[in-house]
């Protein structure tokens, strides 16, 4: 009992969050973050970078002299530009020299000589900037057309009737299939490849601009599932010849072109081509000067639900015939080598994944294992090493690794073999910056050589305890930070699994008790959930990834829920595809089982559970609270989809097929037809102006239960997108922290 009641009130003594301490937008959230050190390379050179200077750092860790300040560069501009070193780069790895860039300028500075080398204006208005180091072009768009920018200023434009209908060089797609922007220079920097995005088909969604006296509506091109979609086609600009020519894709104009790769001659560029129904994929090259296709692909790969293509081909350094693609073809996404000059006999064989490949070219795995690479870093040159970063040693560990092109050998770990790692390479790929979080450890950044590591056992969890000696000849600690909650109540943050629905599969969870936890009274439970694509909740970085408004909501006493449900990401093709055409339905089964777990825990009132979510895990918790009405008691659902048919094309038709084709399961995951279970005070909160889940999805709902005499609560953020940032934050989840201790306490 003094144990306990000593326990007590050393918690109470501490001090308390409040959002604007836990949350990005809030004005005292830097204030309690773990110390960052911002860092990178010129060359083999690591370097620190401070709002004051760019500073050498040695071999073992120290830090030497400094390469300049900030009032260095703004003495030799002969004007105050720089006001911090921290966003500057060093874009040659063997010169001495400097990027800075305004909102007006790229400027390349000379640090030894003290000289301005070059500079480049950056037009008014202008977006998507892409500039060459090579050539010191810059591409850029103003409105919907495509620009070219000369190292000595001249200033072309490739194209004129760019409208809202009609998009040059932008994103195409909607973001899918990794595309994040739409221009691509080529390595000497001499040719663009650009993308137009033809969308006259798509009808406009209207979006009202409540900002004007007399509110008026603006475009807002959405293409919904099974409807038409877009007509992409890419075009390449030499910028000698002043010539664009248009690749020559003989295919539907409705199928998808992504990843755009151009090789390290500049003569060829490759491009994954995916049908309209996202369950065919080819790689196929073009001519960079005619835009002829070439008669064959390079590789080709189906699968009953879905291929996703999301990575570019990265050439090797020391041999341009050979590139590393990345393909989830065999259940986990690894690394692949395509050998451009070895060519094999086309013949389809099936693939560990569940689909069926056809290589025109010799392709290799270099990264064996049942586990999915994340981050492919880059190589080492001098030891014909790709390097990247993969959860091998556990589901929920992110380490960094080392694997032989040759394969030949072993792979190896590179630095701690627990926690999830983020990491730099130098220019040869000899070193690494590497930064990285646990459970236990708040912020460790750490140098290594990659041509040294630990060869991967039989077993690779055992692994987890690795602890790198940092011998101080280039493996060298940089920064451990210090706890900045340790003057604060934090609650106790734990991890473990339980089975999914299947009975098999192993589900990874975070679970936080109340910040001043008494084990004989009963708890007010909210589980937090998100459940779909390309997205998970539980890992093993500091806290187990936890969200800053689940500790405030442990201050209020409440336990707070989070599993990651098949569905989600990083644990294999087959994993994520168990909801194909049936999104909701498994994630729910699995959510269940979370809250069947929750029930044996002594300290959670079953009878006060709580969910919410936002954006598919408002679709979730929409979804549960109707499917479920007698289990939670309150939700507050944010930005939900709620009928998957009002949801775009490109995501919606890659895990539903298109309506026509599956009307059954569109129907058994609408949301509108279980309008009339609703039960408990559900909160559905969407901004106003959402253009990934359209007010169209929240406002059919609502119609639904009026129509079905249930009560929901409705509240939106007018001039807000998909999500809430700055002070709307704060604001936000006030409003759903509000909401729970309203309904569920």
């Amino acid at each position: 009992m003094l144990l306990a009641a000593a326990m007590v009130m050393s918690q109470t003594t501490k001090k308390s969050f409040t959002l604007n301490d836990l949350l990005g937008g809030g004005s005292t959230y830097w204030n309690v973050q773990p110390k960052y050190m911002f860092s990178t390379w010129w060359g083999e050179q690591p370097l620190e970078l401070t709002v004051e200077q760019a500073q050498c750092i040695g071999a073992d860790g120290s830090r030497g002299r400094a390469l300049f300040t900030a009032e260095d560069l703004n003495a030799i501009l002969g004007e105050k530009l720089v006001r911090s070193c921290t966003g500057l780069s060093f874009p040659y790895a063997d010169k001495p020299v400097v990027k800075v860039q305004t909102s007006k300028e790229i400027i390349l500075i000379d640090f030894e000589q003290r000289t301005v080398v070059w500079r480049g204006q950056i037009p008014e208005g202008a977006s998507e900037l892409t500039w060459s180091k090579e050539s010191r072009a810059l591409a850029y768009c103003i409105g919907s057309n495509v620009f070219v920018q000369t190292a000595e200023g001249e200033r072309r434009q490739l194209t004129a009737d760019g409208d809202d209908d009609i998009v040059y060089g932008h994103s195409v797609s909607r973001d899918e299939f990794g595309i994040s922007g739409g221009l691509f220079w080529s390595p000497d920097g001499q040719r663009l490849a650009f993308y137009k995005k033809d969308q006259r088909r798509i009808p406009s969604y209207p979006q009202v601009d409540i900002s004007q006296r007399i509110a008026a509506t603006y475009v807002d091109k959405y293409p919904m599932a099974g409807c038409e979609t877009e007509d992409v086609s890419v075009a390449v600009y030499d910028v000698v010849s002043q010539r664009t020519v248009w690749l020559a894709n003989d295919k539907p104009k409705t199928d998808y072109m992504t990843n755009i790769s151009w090789a390290p001659d500049s003569k060829k560029l490759y491009v994954f081509e995916l049908n309209r129904d996202q369950n065919f994929m080819q790689l196929f090259g073009y001519d960079g000067a005619t835009g002829a296709k070439d008669t064959e692909p390079v590789i080709e790969e189906r699968h009953p639900k879905y291929v996703e293509p999301l990575h570019g081909l990265t050439f090797l350094p020391w041999d341009a015939s050979k590139a590393v693609m990345q393909s989830q073809r065999d259940n986990w996404n690894h690394l692949y080598l395509i050998d451009f000059n070895n060519h094999v006999y086309p013949e389809w064989r099936n693939a560990d994944g569940g689909g069926t490949v056809c290589d025109h070219r010799r392709v290799s795995l270099l990264t064996p294992g049942d586990f999915v690479v994340r981050d492919f870093l880059g190589f080492n040159e001098k030891t014909k090493a790709v390097l990247f970063i993969g959860n091998v040693t556990h589901p929920l560990h992110h380490t960094v690794w080392s694997a032989p092109v040759s394969r030949k050998g072993k792979m190896k770990l590179i630095g701690a073999g627990e926690g999830v790692h983020s990491a730099t390479l130098s220019a040869s790929g000899a070193k690494i910056i590497d930064t990285y979080s646990s459970p236990t450890v708040t912020r460790q950044v750490s140098l290594f050589s990659t041509n040294k590591g630990t060869a991967m056992p039989g077993d690779p969890s055992s692994l987890l305890n690795h602890t790198p000696s940092l011998t101080g000849k280039d493996e060298a600690s940089l920064l451990t930070a210090d706890d900045p909650w340790r003057d604060y109540a934090v609650p106790e943050i734990t991890s473990g699994s339980i089975k999914a629905a299947d009975g098999v599969t192993d589900l990874y969870y975070r679970l936080i008790k109340p910040v001043g936890f008494d084990p004989s009274k009963k708890y007010p439970t909210v589980v937090y959930v998100y459940g779909g694509p390309h997205a998970h909740n539980v890992q093993a970085s500091r806290g187990y990834y936890f969200r800053g408004w689940e500790i405030y909501m442990a201050q209020l006493g409440y336990v707070i829920f989070v599993l990651d449900n098949r569905g989600s990401q990083y644990r294999g093709l087959k994993f994520e595809q168990a909801t194909f055409r049936h999104l909701g339905d498994e994630e729910m089964r699995d959510q269940i089982c979370g809250v069947k777990f929750l029930k044996t825990l002594p300290y959670v009132d079953a009878d006060r559970l709580g969910v919410h979510g936002w954006s598919f895990g408002g679709f979730m918790t929409t979804n549960l609270m109707c499917t479920y009405p007698d289990v939670f008691k309150v939700g507050v659902a944010g930005g939900p989809v709620i009928d998957w048919k009002y949801y775009e094309v490109m995501y919606g038709e890659r895990y539903m097929d298109r309506p026509d084709d599956n009307a059954e399961g569109y129907a058994s995951s609408s949301l509108l037809p279980k309008a009339k279970n609703l039960k408990g005070r559900l909160q559905i909160i969407l901004g106003y102006n959402d253009p990934t889940c359209v007010p169209q999805h929240t406002l059919s709902f609502i119609r639904a239960c009026i129509d079905a005499g249930t009560q929901p609560d409705l509240f939106t953020y007018p001039g807000d997108g998909h999500n809430m940032f700055g002070t709307d934050q704060i604001h936000l989840h006030e409003r759903i922290t509000r909401y729970f201790e309203d309904y569920l306490k």
